[in-house]
């Protein structure tokens, strides 16, 4: 199957690195679209064409002379690659298992991601609370259950010794817990998997400091 595919990005999504880490992972090229949140450029006429929800990030995949599919959420595009492209899978082969690893990628979609969120952090703000300091209690509050939930399958990996969608949604969260200074530490399980996914390669070319809309002053020093 030949195919073009296009990733609409920004460097600190973590929705976006998601996405990132699943193409590395299988292996398939993509063009990068870089969307700077802070120049609100995702609220855009032209970009809400693209994703209506004003967000990053968006998927977009020709293949052959199909007409291109487009997928503006991070869960659905991962299930889409997992079933569509070859490569390593993303889900289990179990229905136990899949189950899994799906309740793990939607702790910490639903539970933690949301309250890193610009746009949530920006209504918040009139309400006069410390934003890094409300982030960070919810997102702890997240990561103790993904603690506890991890527990009954942690291998290598959240589930068993491969790398699936919850690893996936799992490690652009890290990043994000400790920019606003979550002691990863507190969960011993969880840190043990970021730890062993920090290495992947995959994980490394999709990491906020090695993109190429990543400001200078903020990448990887080589």
């Amino acid at each position: 199957m030949s195919s073009n595919v296009t990733l609409y990005t920004y460097f600190r999504s973590s929705c976006s690195a998601r996405l990132r880490i699943a193409l590395h992972l299988k292996e398939i090229p993509f063009t990068p679209v870089f969307v700077n949140l802070l120049k609100d450029e995702q609220s855009s006429p032209s970009h809400r064409e693209i994703n209506p929800s004003g967000l990053v990030p968006a998927l977009i995949i020709e293949c052959d002379n199909e007409a291109p599919v487009t997928i503006t959420q991070s869960l659905a595009a991962l299930e889409y690659l997992h079933e569509i492209f070859p490569g390593p899978d993303l889900l289990p082969s179990d229905p136990e298992s899949r189950a899994q690893a799906r309740t793990l990628a939607s702790i910490i979609a639903c539970d933690v991601q949301p309250v890193t969120n610009l746009k949530i952090l920006k209504r918040v703000s009139p309400f006069g609370v410390d934003r890094a300091a409300w982030s960070k209690d919810l997102i702890e509050e997240g990561l103790q259950a993904y603690e506890t939930t991890v527990a009954r399958s942690a291998g290598k990996f959240s589930v068993g010794d491969g790398i699936t969608i919850a690893d996936i949604c799992l490690i652009p969260a890290a990043w994000g817990a400790e920019r606003v200074g979550v002691d990863l530490g507190k969960f011993p399980i969880t840190n043990a998997i970021i730890k062993n996914l920090d290495k992947e390669e995959a994980v490394i070319k999709a990491h906020w400091q090695n993109q190429l809309d990543t400001p200078e002053e903020l990448r990887v020093k080589q």
